[in-house]
C-alpha cells in the first residue's frame, strides 16, 4: 500500500504543482515544502486532496513540513492514520 500511496500523491503533486516537469525528478525524498515546491496554499490543497482521497482527517499540527515534506513522509502519515 505504501508504494500505491506514494504513486497517488506523486501523481497529484505533478499534475497540480509541477505541470510539465520530469516525473523522475520527484523522488520519495524530494523536499516539497522546505524545497519550495509547496507554499501554504498548495499545502492546504494537498491536505484537502489527501483527506478526500484516503478518507482521513489531519490535525492542524500535522499540516507542516515535519509531516508533509516528502512523499515518504506523507505516505507514512497516511498509513498511520489508516492503521
Amino acid at each position: 500500500m505504501t508504494q500505491d500511496t506514494i504513486a497517488i500523491v506523486k501523481e497529484f503533486v505533478l499534475r497540480e504543482f509541477l505541470p510539465g516537469e520530469n516525473p523522475d525528478e520527484l523522488t520519495d525524498d524530494t523536499p516539497l515544502i522546505t524545497g519550495g515546491i509547496l507554499d501554504s496554499i498548495a499545502t492546504l490543497r494537498l491536505v484537502a486532496f489527501l483527506e478526500e482521497k484516503f478518507g482521513v482527517k489531519f490535525k492542524a499540527h500535522e499540516t507542516d513540513s515535519e509531516h508533509l515534506d516528502t512523499l515518504a513522509d506523507i505516505s507514512a502519515l497516511i498509513q498511520t492514520k489508516l492503521g
